[in-house]
C-alpha cells in the first residue's frame, strides 16, 4: 500500500516530465538569451574590455626605496639601537609623471575597443539569433515533415487493407498487392527518416536555448510566416554591429597610432629624499631630483612603424566588413526574393493541383477506373508536392530572417 501511494505521487511528476514542451519563437529566443553559451562567452570579452579602459585612465603608482649605505668592512655597522648604528639611510620615492597626453591617448584607444567589444557581441548575438531562428524552422520543418510521412504511411497502409481484400475477391493480382506492399515499406522507410531528421533538429534547438536534457519534447509551436509581398530595400550597413566594430577598431588603431608617437615626448621622473646619516655627527638631510631618458639608440621608430602598420590593416578590415556586408545583404535579398516567389507558385496553384488529383485518383481506383499504377504515381506526386511546399515555407521563412538580420539595419532598428 505504502509503495502504491509514493507511485500515485511521482505520477504527475512523471507525466509532466513527458509532456511535450511547445514553444513559439518567442519564447524561444528568451531561453536563449539567458542560456546560449556563445552569448556568455562575447559578454565576458566586454568585461575584459572595460577591466582594460580602467587600466589604461591610471595614472603610474610612485616607488619607494629604502637604501642603507656606508657600512665599514672594518668596523662593522656598530653596535646600540639601531638609530646609533654607523650607516647611512636613504628612504626615496619616485613618481613618473607622464607627458605628450600618453594616459588621454590610452584611454580614448581603451575606450574604442570597448565599443568594439559591444559591437562584437551585438554581432554574435545577430549571428546566433539567426542561428536560433533557423534552427527552429528547421524544427518546424522536420515536424511537417514527419506529419507527412505518417500520413503517407497511413494511407499506404490503408491502401493495402484494401487490396487484401480485392484479392481475396479477385478485382485484383498478387502481381497488384506486391506493388503496393513495396510502396508501403518505402512509406514506413521514408517515416522514420523522417522521425530521424526531427530528433536531429530537436537536439540542434535544444543546444542553443539550454534544454539538452528536454531535447525529445520539443515541439516548434509558431506557424509559418505569411507571405508579405512589399519592396524591400537594404538599411545602412554602416549601423550593422561587424561593421561598426570594424569602424571602432580604426579609431582605436588612430590611438595607438598617436601614443606611439607620443613616446617620443619625453616622461619625467620626479623624486624626494630622506637621509639620515651616522658617520660621525648624526645629520638628517633632505633632497629632490629630476631624470628623463635620452633618445640615444633609438626614437621609438620600431613602435610607430608597427602602430601605422596596424593602422592600415585596420582601415583595410574596415573596408573589407562593409563590403562583405553589402554582399550578405544583397545574397539575403536574391534568397528572398527567390523563396518568395517559389512559395507563391506551389501555394497558389501547385499544390491545390496535386491535392486534387489524388483525391480523384483514389475515387476512382477504389471503383475500378484507374489501374494501380496511376494510383501510386498520383500519391508519389503528391508526397512530393507535399513536401517541397513544407521545404518552401521553411525556405521563405529561413530567408526573411536572414534578411532582418543582413540587410534591414538602420531602417527597422
Amino acid at each position: 500500500m505504502r509503495h502504491l501511494l509514493i507511485a500515485l505521487l511521482l505520477l504527475p511528476v512523471a507525466v509532466l516530465a513527458q509532456t511535450p514542451q511547445r514553444l513559439s519563437l518567442a519564447e524561444a529566443e528568451a531561453l536563449w538569451q539567458e542560456h546560449n553559451r556563445e552569448l556568455q562567452l562575447a559578454r565576458t570579452a566586454v568585461s575584459g574590455a572595460e577591466a582594460d579602459l580602467v587600466a589604461a585612465g591610471q595614472i603610474p603608482n610612485p616607488q619607494v626605496s629604502l637604501n642603507i649605505t656606508q657600512i665599514s668592512p672594518s668596523t662593522g655597522y656598530g653596535s646600540g639601537p639601531w638609530k646609533d648604528k654607523k650607516m647611512d639611510n636613504v628612504l626615496r620615492l619616485d613618481q613618473l609623471v607622464e607627458r605628450g597626453g600618453k594616459r588621454d591617448l590610452r584611454v580614448k584607444g581603451a575606450d574604442a575597443l570597448l565599443d568594439a567589444s559591444r559591437r562584437d557581441l551585438d554581432d554574435t548575438g545577430r549571428q546566433q539569433l539567426l542561428n536560433l531562428q533557423q534552427t527552429y524552422y528547421d524544427l518546424r520543418l522536420a515536424q511537417d515533415k514527419r506529419r507527412l510521412a505518417g500520413e503517407s504511411a497511413a494511407t499506404y497502409d490503408r491502401g493495402l487493407e484494401t487490396g487484401r481484400i480485392r484479392l481475396k475477391a479477385g478485382d485484383i493480382s498478387q502481381v497488384e498487392l506486391s506493388r503496393l506492399q513495396i510502396d508501403k515499406s518505402r512509406a514506413d522507410n521514408d517515416a522514420r527518416q523522417a522521425q530521424s531528421e526531427l530528433e536531429q533538429a530537436q537536439v540542434a534547438l535544444a543546444y542553443l536555448i539550454g534544454r539538452e536534457r528536454e531535447a525529445a519534447l520539443l515541439v516548434a509551436d509558431d506557424a509559418w510566416p505569411p507571405l508579405a509581398s512589399q519592396q524591400r530595400q537594404r538599411g545602412d550597413l554602416d549601423q550593422r554591429p561587424d561593421v561598426a566594430a570594424a569602424r571602432l577598431r580604426v579609431a582605436a588603431a588612430e590611438a595607438a597610432r598617436d601614443l606611439a608617437k607620443a613616446q617620443k615626448t619625453r616622461d619625467v621622473t620626479l623624486g624626494v629624499q630622506y637621509e639620515h646619516n651616522m658617520q660621525s655627527e648624526p645629520t638628517d638631510s633632505f633632497g629632490f631630483g629630476v631624470s628623463v631618458p635620452l633618445f640615444i639608440w633609438h626614437e621609438y621608430e620600431g613602435e610607430i612603424g608597427r602602430a601605422e602598420a596596424d593602422l592600415t590593416a585596420a582601415r583595410l578590415l574596415y573596408d573589407r566588413t562593409l563590403a562583405q556586408a553589402v554582399g550578405s545583404a544583397d545574397q539575403a535579398g536574391s534568397a528572398l526574393r527567390s523563396a518568395e516567389e517559389r512559395l507563391r507558385r506551389l501555394e497558389t496553384g501547385l499544390l491545390a493541383d496535386a491535392e486534387r488529383v489524388a483525391q480523384a485518383a483514389e475515387l476512382a481506383y477504389s471503383r475500378g477506373a484507374m489501374n494501380l499504377m496511376d494510383l501510386l504515381d498520383a500519391r508519389r506526386t503528391l508526397r512530393q508536392v507535399q513536401v517541397e511546399a513544407a521545404t518552401a515555407r521553411a525556405d521563405y521563412a529561413k530567408a526573411l530572417a536572414a534578411w532582418r538580420l543582413q540587410a534591414d539595419y538602420g531602417k527597422t532598428r
